[in-house]
């Protein structure tokens, strides 16, 4: 890096909350190298406590990058207390998350910078082909492709993955963040409260991030799992947030659930993608239902009603 760079104020923050994935984060290092920006920015690697040579491998790329750096954030597991971390040390205005397992499309950077231009909030869009067998992509069914993703329980508002997010500084820091306490889905919690607290979340379409899907069975299943609990979590924290007035849809992925539900999807398994989808979607209904659930501490900083906002 020069001098000269380091004179320039940085505008975007580029941060990436890793744990255990530095045989993936090098892919998204070198789509990062490869963005052909006018713009101050830095990248912030918030490692999670890895012990596979992540931070070795950040060093490496520190030429290769503006102003790459690697950032302890082992101190609280999780992926939303790791981009708290980055972000308190960020030095830019803008704040843009994307993951150490995805890539990051050409031109991505320039696109969120100019959307965050005009909004507080900001969702890209997913791509699911280019990381993935087809089968992979039969067996889940992904939001945020050509829109913002949405839930069919209160508070009714849109959310974003934090794969490919962008947000004022200021914004993100004034709600608090990400809630280190949520462990999944903590991405749509943080787009719930920056909206009730008056940021409204737009979808910048030309900003593609490549998503890495789960690619064992067993992987779905726990992601399945994982989100379906983390669901669960989310409707008892906004349970007293006014829903909106239109009728609630059905709760879970596939607009259904119970057993009889599971044997109607298990007999429509006619190939790989279909089983993987439909274990994914058992998992979700498993997590939902049964594990046990660690009340979410009392929303803050946001109001309790959506017409306050």
């Amino acid at each position: 890096m020069s001098a000269g760079q380091d004179a320039v104020p940085v505008r975007v923050s580029v941060v990436i909350a890793t744990y255990q994935a530095a045989h993936t984060l090098v892919e998204q290092l070198a789509a990062l190298a490869r963005q052909e920006s006018r713009l101050s920015w830095e990248v912030l690697v918030c490692d999670n406590g890895s012990t596979d040579g992540t931070r070795g491998l950040v060093e490496a790329w520190a030429g290769r990058l503006p102003r790459l750096r690697w950032v302890d954030a082992g101190a609280r597991r999780g992926a939303g207390a790791a981009r708290n971390v980055g972000a308190q040390l960020a030095q830019g205005e803008w704040l843009v998350f994307c993951d150490a397992d995805d890539v990051v499309a050409p031109g991505w950077l320039d696109a969120m910078a100019r959307a965050l231009a005009e909004n507080p909030f900001v969702a890209g869009r997913f791509g699911m082909d280019e990381l993935n067998d087809p089968w992979t992509v039969a067996a889940r069914s992904l939001q945020q492709q050509d829109g913002l993703q949405n839930s069919p329980f209160p508070p009714h508002l849109p959310h974003a993955g934090a794969g490919n997010m962008g947000v004022h500084r200021s914004a993100f820091l004034s709600v608090g963040g990400f809630d280190p306490g949520a462990l999944h889905l903590e991405d749509t919690d943080l787009s719930w409260r920056l909206q009730l607290a008056g940021h409204p979340l737009a979808f910048a379409p030309d900003a593609v991030v490549h998503v890495r899907l789960r690619a064992t069975f067993q992987n779905l299943y726990r992601q399945g799992f994982d989100y379906g609990a983390a669901e669960a979590w989310l409707e008892q924290r906004y349970r007293d947030v006014r829903p909106d007035p239109a009728d609630v849809p059905p709760a879970g992925p596939g607009g259904g659930s119970g057993t009889a539900t599971m044997l109607r999807k298990l007999a429509a398994v006619r190939d790989r993608g279909s089983l993987g989808h439909f274990l994914w979607q058992m998992g979700w209904h498993v997590g939902h239902r049964r594990r046990p659930h660690v009340a979410p501490d009392p929303l803050q900083h946001v109001p309790r009603s959506l017409s306050a906002s």
